[in-house]
């Protein structure tokens, strides 16, 4: 009975003495299981925003040319009030828009930050040096953006234009520094006969196996030069080589081969390059890709407009067809070319500002291309430009990361 006492109070002793130890051990493993989903919760996180973040050409190597914009509360560096260089067109705050959220974004590459462009290290880095931006008027818009950004060091004296101050020339004297436009929008030969609204009287003579006679003679003078071109070329134009028509674009009057856009394009850009490559002068040439514009409801001559107020975000808009088109012949054909004048000491460099353009529907003009439109109607019907940008504003980026690509 002692015996049967024992063993039963050793029995029932033991479970009872044993029971803290087995909750011990339950929390350990209840610990441990938190901690392995923690981890591996944090794990799935980690690969997938690795993914996201290589799509978005996050976690790796820099890309000043994709990123997305960011609020900038402290705004553009100069406005119409500081910069006397704007043109009327580009004027947006003086042609009186009236929301002005556009001007406090900035431009983030991912992976990376963009600095604006330090107007004093760049004018003397640029001393004793001369520019010239070859192209349309997308191209001098740049160039206004960039004379505004520098002429907070020193303002420049313009010492030259043509008639409709297409070709402009300006100097900064303490610097001994040039920086010009030469008007060519197609890059290659062309007689156009437009309004001053762009609307043409008749249809676009485009030859392109022949240099536009200006920017080639005079190409050696400069020691920078920036090239871009493209919305021209979505124009009505009949295109001559070899001295005869081999067809046209948009000639629907006429009994003519509808060459599209593709190859007068490419045509043309080889030619450029091909003149570049080969040139004993060897100055560093920036190729600017193509900026899409945003008209919405229409196009420029069919009502379009742009009253967007705020940039996309990244995939709220992709771009049209031909956006696409143009910009990849334009880096199939620069990718050519600096293979081919690397060989030869020619420094060729790629600005791609097709992406951070893309993502600014709210940075053109629209109706305030010209002085306060609406103050006498406000029903008015008014042409928008969605092709252009407003001064200050998103072009300003295309110039810091211009001097970011050319100082560091």
């Amino acid at each position: 009975m002692a015996m049967d006492v024992g063993s039963d109070s050793d029995s029932d002793s033991s479970p009872l003495l044993s029971l803290p130890k087995k909750k011990e051990n339950n929390r350990t493993i209840v610990k441990f299981a938190v901690a392995a989903i923690a981890v591996g919760v944090l794990a799935i996180f980690l690969f997938f925003s690795v993914v996201g973040n290589s799509k978005n050409g996050e976690g790796g190597q820099c890309n000043l040319f994709n990123g997305r914009w960011i609020p900038h509360p402290s705004g553009p560096s100069y406005n119409n009030g500081s910069c006397n260089f704007i043109d009327d067109a580009d004027n947006c705050l003086k042609n009186g828009r009236p929301n002005t959220e556009y001007l406090y974004w900035r431009w983030k590459p991912y992976h990376c930050d963009l600095p604006p462009l330090d107007p004093e290290k760049f004018m003397n880095t640029m001393q004793d040096k001369s520019w010239a931006l070859i192209g349309d008027s997308i191209l001098r818009n740049q160039m206004m953006s960039m004379i505004c950004l520098l002429s907070k060091v020193e303002e420049p004296v313009e010492v030259y234009h043509d008639e409709a101050y297409k070709s402009r020339s300006f100097y900064f004297p303490s610097h001994n520094l040039t920086i010009a436009t030469i008007w060519a929008p197609f890059l290659v030969k062309s007689v156009t006969d437009e309004d001053d609204d762009g609307k043409a009287k008749n249809e676009i003579q485009l030859y392109v196996d022949v240099l536009e006679k200006e920017w080639e003679a005079n190409y050696h003078k400069y020691d920078f030069v920036l090239i871009s071109g493209g919305q021209w070329f979505t124009k009505t134009t009949v295109v001559w080589e070899n001295n005869q028509v081999i067809g046209c674009h948009n000639c629907r009057e006429k009994n003519l081969t509808e060459l599209g856009l593709e190859y007068p394009y490419r045509k043309a850009l080889e030619l450029v390059f091909s003149f570049i490559s080969k040139s004993d002068h060897k100055p560093v040439v920036i190729f600017r890709t193509w900026t899409p514009d945003h008209f919405e409801y229409g196009e420029w001559f069919s009502g379009g407009v742009c009253n967007r107020t705020e940039p996309y975000k990244e995939g709220q808009f992709n771009g049209r067809a031909c956006d696409h088109m143009m910009r990849n012949i334009e880096i199939e054909e620069f990718r050519k070319a600096a293979a081919v004048g690397s060989k030869d000491g020619h420094d060729m460099e790629l600005l791609d500002v097709y992406q951070l353009s893309l993502l600014r529907p709210d940075g053109h003009p629209g109706p305030y291309r010209r002085y306060h439109p609406f103050d006498k109607d406000k029903d008015a019907k008014v042409q928008n430009d969605c092709l252009h940008w407003c001064l200050p504003g998103p072009v300003d980026a295309w110039n810091d990361l211009m001097a970011k690509m050319l100082l560091d």
